[in-house]
């Protein structure tokens, strides 16, 4: 596993969320940002997280990442997420895809 793709999309992103258990995302627009934050990422005692970037170092945010890659379940996984008109499902990308295993 690497975290070079991850290191990469971080300067063009908008903030991050975790679900508290698998789900991963970097996000990297203000749509998908709002969409977390509609879903009640960060809001709810359930374990999510959602933390946008102004509120946060950005050399801070990888070590964030890592530590909830630890903390996460087995089935985890890092994607950006992007918006795309028509087809969401075509803005998401695999940064470390569920099948990576530590090195």
């Amino acid at each position: 596993m690497t975290w070079a793709q991850v290191e990469a999309a971080l300067p063009n992103a908008k903030a991050i969320a975790f679900d508290g258990c698998h789900k991963i995302y970097v996000l990297m627009d203000d749509e998908q940002v709002q969409q977390m934050d509609d879903w009640g990422y960060g809001k709810d005692d359930d374990g999510s997280h959602l933390l946008k970037f102004e509120q946060h170092e950005s050399e801070d945010i990888l070590e964030i990442l890592r530590d909830w890659w630890h903390e996460s379940c087995m089935l985890r996984f890092i994607s950006a997420v992007r918006t795309v008109e028509g087809d969401p499902n075509k803005g998401f990308t695999d940064l470390i895809s569920q099948t990576e295993d530590e090195e």
